[in-house]
């Protein structure tokens, strides 16, 4: 990448108003294990409800755990139930530190970046499935702005199944003036939009640094977003409905950045 920092100095990991970008309570027993796995953060304790059925995955949370001289603490179930956030917790809850977030120049020091622009998606679950996508389509980077977005909550890490272990977040303070840095960055700013005449697949993804950025679920980009974006395409469907849910095509949409990838490899 050319033209310098981006975005002014450096930047130490920020904080999303008092309670930074999340990823504190950990719930789900693949997003422990990950966690585990990744050993990116200190990890405080680890909750394990009792009396649970053998699980090959219960095992190797406690053997990594044990390993790493994380503390675990065996407790009822009624107690898990109200320790947790969500309601899919699997019998394991763990508490470590925050996630940490870096400067967008940080993200276009990367060799050919491939990011995900997160405009205003408040939907724990929707986050969290985009985030799963993105680890799986090698996304190189998450940038999300720091108000009117879902932070990396319980519900969040327990549908991204351990990706936001392996993903490195940037947190913005506005979405349009991020694009209008990444365009200039010489990065393809693609918008997602179900009503674009036009088609991501007449698109070339896989010469260019690419961004692609996806609105919330009901509103969907924002006016001064898509008006940024270098391409704002659509999935071409099949079907009578006539949008696809907003993590549905940012999979589709990142797999497919991935795919022209690999063919230019």
């Amino acid at each position: 990448m050319t033209g310098g920092q981006i975005g002014g100095p450096r930047r130490a990991p920020s904080s999303r108003d008092k309670e930074g970008l999340g990823g504190e309570q950990v719930e789900g027993r693949h997003a422990v294990l990950e966690l585990l796995k990744a050993r990116r953060r200190k990890i405080q304790k680890i909750f394990i409800a009792d009396a649970q059925d053998a699980s090959e995955t219960l095992d190797a949370i406690e053997f990594e755990a044990q390993r790493q001289r994380v503390l675990v603490q065996v407790i009822s179930m009624t107690r898990l139930d109200r320790e947790a956030r969500t309601e899919g917790h699997q019998g394991v809850v763990a508490f470590a530190e925050r996630l940490e977030t870096v400067g967008l120049d940080e993200l276009l020091e990367q060799r050919h970046p491939f990011l995900l622009v997160c405009d205003g998606v408040t939907d724990p679950r929707n986050l969290g499935a985009m985030l799963r996508s993105a680890d799986g389509a090698g996304v190189s980077g998450v940038v999300v702005p720091r108000h009117r977005s879902a932070r990396i909550s319980p519900s969040v890490t327990k549908t991204a199944a351990g990706a936001i272990e392996y993903l490195t977040f940037c947190d913005v303070g506005g979405i349009p003036a991020t694009i209008d840095l990444l365009n200039k960055a010489g990065v393809l700013t693609v918008g997602l939009a179900g009503e674009s005449k036009e088609s991501i697949y007449d698109l070339d993804l896989g010469s260019t640094p690419v961004a692609l950025v996806v609105g919330g679920e009901e509103k969907g980009l924002s006016q001064l977003t898509r008006k940024r974006c270098a391409a704002v395409v659509s999935i071409p469907q099949l079907g009578k409905i006539s949008s696809l849910n907003a993590g549905v095509a940012v999979s589709v949409a990142a797999f497919e950045v991935a795919r022209q990838r690999n063919l230019r490899r």
